[in-house]
């Protein structure tokens, strides 16, 4: 007597059975065959509208969507299938004369959209969905948005382009060329005091320090009209001299004296606001937290003597820990970030350099040494982190500086 034969193990369906079953079960509204083709805490990514797990988020998902839209109507225009990966191309119209969705309420408007869902489907189950369509067409037809080219698009694409000119005329400058393969974008108001400094790095441009928030997005412009940004080198950590980093995205870079600060509070541990006059007191407490874009990731650290970009580290601790410039021996340029002042920040007047306020300062004696060993360098410009270079006899401009200020 032959043993009976061993039971096999059913293949799970394939790919593109499994996409055919999803999108069936959609086009009938079938919730519960629509999760079904899930594995539980598969990934369903919506750009722009939702990012849920099944089953329940599917399933609360759709239950709302088919709510909102009492006569939704799907249809599969193309399906591309290559191994785990099914393609789906549809389309979907109805009106939106059911529940509220999106916490949007109904507005009784007919809706047309095109869409794309690529599926990640493995041992018969969706395991993630990323599903593409257009939002900005979704709002315009619900009435969200006005109607493409009518008198109030024009009236919103009129309004949002001043808006940008003048946020563009409030954050940040263009870049100012300053030296060879070295620019400058300032911002702050009212004066634009604070000072970033491009420079060239391959093919793009590194930032030696990093402004306030609010420069964020002109540096990037800046940045990427001379190709790209590569890296941001922090002069040193101060809320007005990080505070771009954390937006701007990218490796980022500090004297390992001032990495705490940077990943931290910024140096405020040490900041002794009662040294400055009452209404800087008053300016300080709210400039500061205002400017700040928060702690910072260091990629990596510098020290004394390092390249960077054909520039050479120099340590210049008092101001801050870690506090460096930037020198470049070739035409004897400074980049100083707050070795010297050459402005009153309390009250935005320019004037010769000084020594930083001993309300920001780490150690105010050991910040006149530094400007001492700066003016050893005898820069031909050394170019600070706020206000105007220092050009003509600099050496001796730094020395009156660190002996009367």
């Amino acid at each position: 007597m032959s043993p009976p034969a061993k039971a096999l193990d059913p293949k799970p369906p394939t790919p593109a059975k499994v996409a055919a079953a999803y999108f069936a079960a959609l086009a009938a509204r079938d919730v519960e065959a629509m999760v079904a083709c899930w594995a539980p805490g598969g990934r369903e990514l919506i750009r722009g509208q939702v990012d849920t797990t099944a089953p329940d988020g599917v399933r609360a998902y759709f239950t709302a969507l088919f709510a909102a839209f009492p006569d939704l109507e799907f249809r599969v225009v193309a399906t591309t299938v290559q191994k785990e990966r099914a393609v789906v191309r549809w389309e979907l119209s109805g009106t939106f004369a059911g529940a509220p969705f999106g916490g949007i309420e109904p507005t009784g408007a007919r809706l047309e959209l095109e869409g794309m869902d690529e599926l990640t489907i493995t041992d018969g189950l969706i395991q993630e969905n990323n599903a593409f369509t257009d939002g900005m067409t979704f709002a315009r037809q619900i009435g969200m948005l006005p109607a493409e080219g009518s008198p109030a698009d024009q009236r919103v694409l009129k309004a949002f382009n001043a808006k940008s000119r003048l946020a563009s005329r409030l954050q940040a400058s263009g870049a100012e060329h300053v030296a060879d393969g070295v620019w400058r974008v300032r911002g702050g108001m009212p004066k634009k005091t604070m000072n970033v400094y491009l420079v060239r790095d391959g093919d793009g441009v590194l930032a030696f320090d990093a402004g306030i928030r609010q420069m964020g997005r002109g540096i990037a412009t800046a940045a990427a009209q001379l190709g790209g940004l590569t890296r941001i080198v922090l002069g040193h950590a101060h809320a007005d001299h990080r505070g771009a980093a954390a937006e701007l995205a990218v490796p980022t870079f500090c004297h390992a004296d001032d990495q705490a600060d940077a990943e931290g509070d910024g140096g405020a541990h040490y900041f002794d606001l009662s040294k400055l006059r009452f209404y800087g007191r008053a300016a300080f407490g709210r400039l500061l937290p205002f400017w700040d874009g928060g702690p910072v990731p260091i990629t990596g650290t510098l020290a004394e003597g390092d390249d960077v970009a054909g520039f050479s580290v120099v340590h210049l601790p008092g101001h801050a820990p870690g506090l460096i410039a930037l020198w470049r021996g070739e035409d004897r340029l400074a980049l100083t970030s707050d070795c010297f002042y050459t402005v009153d920040p309390q009250t935005t007047i320019y004037g010769p350099p000084r020594v930083p306020l001993a309300a920001f300062n780490q150690d105010t004696e050991q910040a006149r040494a530094s400007i001492r060993k700066l003016a050893g360098y005898a820069p031909a410009a050394a170019w600070p982190g706020h206000a105007e270079p220092l050009t003509g006899d600099v050496a001796a401009a730094l020395e009156q500086a660190a002996a009367t200020t």
